[in-house]
């Protein structure tokens, strides 16, 4: 399952009253691509707590998901026993999205297809994103058009507009420890941990 575009989705529906009525639950729902999200510092880690107390997960899951590469630390990857796991601001936003999708029902094989298109992406381009699921599929629209066509034309879908999830993660944030992460930190594009989740996706996709 790749995440599709929402463009196209109900093609020929342009009943005005369904439109309109899909216009006001996107803005209601605040899916129509205002929010302005500020720029973070890159070099700010946060432990696994603080990661999980931001994106409403268990220890648990967290740790789950980094050892089966669906969420991996980008500041500090654990380093054998007793080390700690520093999470970038970007992949506890990550995490949160994964924890509304399995809310909605998304399988969690289906999960992994879409947070590694988001992970290709900006943090830029992933507020300005509004992710759709009806349980089964997920939708990536760039565009308030795509939002409303999928509105009007699908039964009992959700919506996640990660600028919102942007502010509710550094809403957060800013309320829970931090660190500046020291640059022998900060994991390597070639680093053996990269590697490792490289081959692992490989198995899995395979």
């Amino acid at each position: 399952m790749a995440v599709s575009s929402g463009e196209g989705k109900t093609a020929g529906q342009e009943d005005p009253v369904r439109r309109e009525s899909a216009r006001q639950r996107a803005g209601e729902q605040g899916l129509l691509f205002d929010e302005q999200p500020a720029a973070l510092p890159g070099d700010i880690g946060y432990r696994g707590p603080t990661a999980c107390s931001a994106a409403g997960i268990t220890y648990r899951q967290l740790d789950y998901w980094a050892r089966t590469g669906l969420v991996e630390p980008t500041i500090r990857a654990a380093q054998g026993s007793g080390s700690q796991r520093l999470y970038s601001f970007r992949d506890i936003l990550v995490l949160k999205v994964v924890k509304r999708l399995l809310d909605t029902g998304v399988s969690l094989q289906q999960i992994r297809t879409a947070v590694q298109h988001l992970r290709d992406r900006g943090v830029a381009d992933l507020a300005q994103i509004t992710l759709m699921s009806d349980g089964v599929s997920v939708y990536e629209c760039t565009s308030a058009d795509e939002v409303i066509d999928l509105l009007q034309g699908g039964q009992g879908v959700f919506g996640i507009a990660l600028g919102r999830v942007w502010r509710e993660v550094e809403g957060s944030l800013a309320e829970l420890p931090g660190e500046r992460a020291a640059v022998e930190d900060t994991v390597p594009a070639d680093h053996p941990a990269d590697e490792l989740a490289r081959r692992r996706r490989a198995r899995r996709t395979g």
